[in-house]
């Protein structure tokens, strides 16, 4: 039975890779005429072949480098023709074993197993002391030492349950392409065994189609007995002060003489930063012109380093693809290929991003563009700035949470706490004030200044991961822009023509009672000033917590009343669907009200959305993030993934999201169509709840967590709006604000790699078979 599962698992991924488009195949071989129906993409590789996806050792961004797991998830989720990335190390007994790193502690349990068998050894100059393959058997290492993640940001669940993988076991699971990595020739010849007769062994295996090494000396020796026509030697540059060991040269210097290198090697491997510079304040430099002179002198050029769940460049705003299409996608060069963690994303982007340009229009069905604070992920929230990005972005709605300062003109932003999102704190200091009703925390109050003092204050972003995890957005436009009017926020929606805009209203009750505030007859006015209220082309949307507040607006049969659900909940029952029927169109909810989360795995969802839809009420969900680490593990790291999961699997009717040029360029892809039918270039498909924990042994796991509370009827409805107190009626107590639910399951990172992780991202036949197969490639191994 279970070699019937493994068969029937390979060859259903062997036949979607055979129907796989011509966009996702390789490219033809410069000169030969293109079969029919082949992609118009041209690249501007050295072959004009499409980029190759090197996996690290898989998918090492999510299971440990080189297990089976990660070689087998690798082979269903990359682009056909991938190649998978091996690390050569060698064993006492010349085994050849896949690892990255020469020390085994940082990435296996060996140090549990021969707690005494530490050493210092000079390897290339340095003195390093750990565990050293070369002072173990293969047996030894094979029947007793398991794999670990050496970064923390990664699942540690599967640390030691997974095996140390041979070099014959990656070969054995027949990648499309297999790239050796030599590393530390020098070191092991010092120590009298010999990488070159190792590999001199292995290169008759059809699919060794790379061997890189950063030594020299190292190619030189294996050039002559490698089948050139076959396998590609590729010299490896690392760090540019780095000495290599054959010339004693600095490897900036050797970039400087590609003339010699074109000698020895089909290509080069250089670090990212050798193509892209980054600057001392993590954004990009102009490009080097080392790609277009690798190209003059025949060299292949492929770029290493990428990974999701690193900080990114500013540049990128957090989306790896769009790091993936600085090195893919420019007018005058590409790189041949990229070493990534995470091929997924790799494929994903060459597939269905790389020269799209949002070319592709919005397939119909898939969810609203719904900003939060405009693009805030980019400029700070609710200026003119991030709104106007925000349309550039392509966002269909764009949102004002409206706030009153004391003199009663209304403005966009965020809360009614001014210290969320300005420097009011440090200009008015003497106003901060306590107000239960409205939040724990002191604040600076918008009704507590006028508007005249709130133009003086200077917009802040808002990092929602800068305090624990240090992961910031965009310092150069931290403080940049001006807050806008709630008449201005109309009149620049009006004139750009968006698809509709969302009137945020919170805090009502508490502005009428005690700030002698009306900011329901101060929007219905501005509303009705612009018009809104008289045309029908652009969607008015209403939100509120405030039941009492939507009742104000129904008489306006062209606005959609949207209730905010701030609440974690598990469930909708049909008493409490009801209840919001009476007052709303829509309900924004949390993500942790879509999904089950279990050590940041989703292990399922919840009824909510389905409830909420049976009622003809839509569902937009609140709010999504590009930081990986907003992300679960499912979504490999990757933003995409979680908004193509939000539309597909958990199908709601809108996102909210503070980066909405992410959620465009999903809904602009080719990728998206899910008709069995469509012929797309890729597949970009939602996670299946629960199918990566599945892999996870029970033992590995934190105890499960009580259910979120149903949504109750009882707690819909609110009471009536209390009338408006006349100024001098109101004592000046600090005032409310309440900010929207927060991120589902969001997780702190301790150092440069340390959050959450991403998301299951295939065909839904094709992960649950892949998933399936390495459970069962697993068992036959024991």
């Amino acid at each position: 039975m279970i070699r019937c599962l493994l068969f029937i698992s390979l060859f259903i991924h062997a036949t979607l890779a055979a129907k796989a488009p011509n966009a996702a195949a390789e490219a033809p071989d410069a000169g030969q005429k293109a079969p029919a129906g082949s992609p118009t993409k041209k690249w501007l590789t050295l072959n004009g072949q499409q980029p190759l996806v090197i996996a690290r050792g898989g998918f090492s961004g999510l299971f440990p480098e080189s297990s089976t797991y990660a070689i087998d998830m690798a082979k269903s989720q990359s682009l056909p023709g991938y190649a998978f990335f091996c690390n050569l190390q060698l064993t006492k007994d010349s085994v050849g074993i896949c690892l990255s790193n020469i020390l085994l502690d940082n990435t296996t349990t060996i140090s549990m197993f021969y707690p005494k068998d530490q050493k210092t050894y000079n390897v290339n100059g340095k003195d390093i002391r750990g565990w050293f393959a070369l002072d173990f058997t293969a047996d030894q290492l094979l029947n007793n030492v398991s794999l670990t993640q050496n970064i923390f940001s990664r699942p540690s669940h599967f640390d030691g349950t997974l095996p140390i993988a041979t070099v014959e076991d990656a070969l054995g699971i027949k990648p499309d392409k297999f790239w050796l990595n030599v590393p530390y020739d020098t070191f092991y010849s010092q120590h009298k065994i010999s990488m070159a007769s190792f590999v001199e062994k292995v290169i008759r295996f059809p699919s060794m189609n790379y061997i890189s090494s950063p030594e020299i000396g190292f190619l030189k020796t294996v050039s002559a007995k490698v089948n050139k026509g076959r396998t590609k030697l590729i010299f490896q540059f690392l760090d540019p002060e780095e000495t290599e060991p054959t010339t004693k040269q600095k490897y900036s210097a050797l970039v400087k003489n590609l003339e010699m290198i074109k000698s020895v090697a089909a290509g080069i491997l250089v670090p990212k930063e050798y193509i892209w510079p980054v600057n001392k304040n993590n954004y990009l430099e102009a490009a080097t012109t080392l790609v277009t002179e690798a190209h003059k002198q025949g060299l292949e050029v492929h770029a290493s380093g990428f990974a999701n769940d690193i900080v990114l460049p500013y540049n990128y705003s957090f989306d790896p693809t769009a790091e993936y299409l600085q090195f893919v996608d420019q007018p005058n060069f590409s790189v041949d290929g990229v070493l990534t963690d995470f091929p997924p994303t790799a494929s994903e982007t060459i597939a269905c991003f790389a020269q799209n340009n949002n070319a592709t229009k919005p397939k119909k069905g898939l969810p609203l563009i719904i900003t939060r604070n405009g693009a805030s992920g980019t400029y700070p929230g609710s200026t003119d700035l991030a709104y106007k990005q925000a349309v550039d972005d392509g966002a269909d709605i764009i949102d004002c949470s409206v706030q009153l300062s004391s003199d009663g003109v209304a403005f966009c932003l965020d809360t009614i706490d001014l210290n969320s999102g300005t420097n009011a704190l440090s200009q008015f200091m003497t106003k901060s004030e306590t107000i239960p009703e409205l939040q724990a925390e002191a604040g600076v109050f918008s009704f507590q200044l006028s508007w005249d003092e709130i133009q003086s204050l200077k917009p802040q972003i808002q990092s929602p991961y800068g305090t624990k995890e240090k992961v910031y957005r965009n310092p150069a436009n931290k403080d940049v822009g001006k807050l806008v009017t709630l008449s201005d926020f109309l009149e620049f929606s009006k004139t750009k023509a968006v698809t509709g805009i969302l009137i945020n209203i919170e805090n009502a009750a508490y502005l009428a009672s005690k700030a002698g505030l009306d900011i329901v007859k101060t929007v219905t006015s501005a509303l009705s000033n612009a018009t809104f209220d008289k045309q029908s082309t652009q969607q008015v949307l209403i939100k509120s917590d405030d039941t009492s507040v939507l009742s104000k607006f129904k008489d306006v049969k062209t606005y959609r009343r949207v209730l905010n659900i701030k609440e974690k909940i598990s469930d909708a029952p049909k008493a409490s669907v009801d209840e919001i029927k009476k007052f709303a169109d829509a309900v924004t909810i949390s993500k942790d009200s879509i999904v089950k989360i279990s050590d940041y795995f989703i292990s399922g969802k919840t009824n909510v959305v389905k409830e909420m839809k049976a009622a003809n009420i839509s569902v937009y969900v609140h709010w999504l993030k590009n930081e990986f680490v907003s992300l679960m593990f499912d979504y490999f790291s990757d933003p995409i993934i979680e908004i193509a999961s939000y539309a597909l699997e958990f199908q709601v009717d809108g996102i909210v999201t503070d980066f909405p040029a992410t959620a465009n360029k999903y809904m602009r892809c080719p990728c998206n169509d899910m008709d069995p039918k469509a012929t797309i270039p890729y597949p970009i498909l939602p996670v299946e709840p629960g199918s990566l924990l599945g892999l996870v042994v029970p033992e590995a796991l934190s105890p499960a967590q009580a259910p979120s509370p149903a949504l109750q009827a009882s707690n819909v409805v609110d009471p009536p709006l209390p009338e408006v107190v006349k100024k001098n009626d109101t004592s000046p107590p600090p005032s409310s604000s309440s900010s929207d639910s927060t991120d589902s399951g969001s997780k702190s990172t301790p150092a440069p790699g340390s959050s959450e992780k991403s998301s299951a991202f295939a065909n839904a036949a094709n992960l649950c078979l892949s998933l399936v197969a390495i459970v069962v490639i697993a068992l036959l191994a024991n």
